[in-house]
């Protein structure tokens, strides 16, 4: 959307939360984006008296609230025709419903559903996500190709696995593929459309991988300077990070699923490894996996945000899933009346500029900040109130919508 060449302004009631529990408002706010970046934020009324912004067309979106674009920083490409079905413990409910939607999403199914699931993501206000797709590798180059139409910021990356996969390869084989499929994919699209699109080796957890997998997904991703994206199974073995930590799997470009139940050293080994937390909460509300020491994990100085983690998280809706956050640390009070709840700022927090620090993003996505790129939501409020008196004036528009900035 353009005003005027690469040049244009656009109003409304902006806010974000450029650090955790600090909530910053402009009700007659004002963005000027110049060549999909924001050269200058602050009052609309300022704005319109700065020498560049006079010859430029405005946008005005009234009452409506522009927001930094949603970031889920967990979740999974296949499993979402699989929401909310089943109720279990992980391992069983991955073996009974989510490996057999895995094993199906491939070919035709995968075309079909890959755009679906972008656009879902992005009606929902989110403009960057940290997908995971099936083990095979075209159902991660399909992927690709649904994230280069959709516009969003994408980090994709193919699961690995080769211990207990749903794959037809033989066992010994498993392994050698995988890792050459991986590196084949992050060659092709690892920092493909400007950056836009990038690559995560995806180990799925130490109980399907071997230590040869994980070694050889720390090895590529330090190789490629690529992501790494690792779920933290919620296990009582006494250090389950130090699996993690002998693969080489700790790195500042490391993002954890989950964290549950860390005990004091594995959230110091992951602060000291400057490694990230994506926070499920509506996923482990569903499993019951139990809920998250966020206090320890934010006073340790680990970067955390917020991830649906569908099928487990029952929609793509991260807003649904800023609320789940709250009732997690809701939940904990009632076990240790010292903790305060989460606010509602703070949880936004974690969905924006917080979810931007766990992917090393926070300089140029996050909040509303001039020199960042203009990625951002406009919420129309008037759609969300009780009792609107004209909602055929709505005529169905979607509640939330992202503007594309090119």
């Amino acid at each position: 959307m353009d005003g005027n060449g690469n040049l244009f302004g656009i109003r409304g009631f902006l806010i974000d939360a450029p650090d955790f529990g600090t909530l910053r408002g402009r009700q007659n706010g004002g963005l000027i984006i110049e060549n999909g970046r924001i050269l200058e934020a602050g009052d609309y009324d300022d704005l319109r008296r700065l020498p560049q912004a006079r010859s430029i067309n405005w946008i005005d979106r009234g009452t409506a609230v522009i927001f930094p674009g949603l970031i889920d920083c967990h979740t999974h490409l296949p499993q979402y025709s699989a929401v909310a079905r089943g109720e279990s413990e992980l391992l069983p409910w991955l073996r009974q419903h989510i490996f057999p939607a895995e094993r199906d999403f491939t070919g035709p199914r995968a075309r079909q559903e890959a755009p679906q699931f972008f656009h879902e993501l992005a009606r929902h206000g989110t403009t960057t996500a940290m997908v995971f797709a099936a083990i095979y590798e075209d159902s991660c180059e399909i992927g690709f190709e649904a994230a280069k139409e959709s516009g969003l910021r994408v980090i994709l990356g193919k699961m690995m696995m080769d211990v207990g996969s749903y794959g037809q390869l033989q066992p010994k084989k498993v392994l050698s593929v995988s890792l050459v499929e991986s590196e084949r994919l992050c060659r092709k699209w690892h920092r493909a459309e400007d950056g836009r699109l990038e690559y995560a080796f995806s180990p799925r957890f130490a109980v399907t991988c071997s230590e040869k997998m994980m070694r050889g997904a720390a090895e590529l991703a330090a190789r490629f300077e690529a992501y790494e994206k690792v779920h933290h199974l919620f296990m009582s073995a006494q250090d389950y990070t130090d699996v993690y930590e002998k693969c080489g799997l700790l790195t500042p470009r490391t993002v954890l699923g989950h964290c549950i139940h860390l005990s004091p050293r594995e959230i110091g080994a992951i602060a000291a490894a400057q490694s990230s937390i994506a926070h499920c909460p509506s996923s482990n509300l569903f499993l019951g996996s139990g809920l998250i020491k966020l206090d320890q994990l934010l006073k340790a100085g680990i970067a955390v945000g917020l991830g649906s983690d569908v099928a487990a998280g029952p929609e793509l809706n991260m807003w649904q899933v800023m609320r789940a956050a709250i009732d997690v640390q809701k939940a904990r009070t009632a076990y240790e009346p010292n903790l305060r709840p989460l606010r509602a700022s703070e949880s936004f927090y974690l969905a924006t500029q917080g979810g931007a620090r766990a992917l090393g993003k926070s300089k140029i996505i996050g909040t509303l900040d001039a020199g960042k790129e203009a990625d951002f939501v406009v919420v129309d409020l008037n759609s969300l109130l009780p009792y609107v008196k004209d909602r055929q004036s709505l005529n169905g528009k979607c509640v939330y919508r992202a503007e594309q900035i090119s």
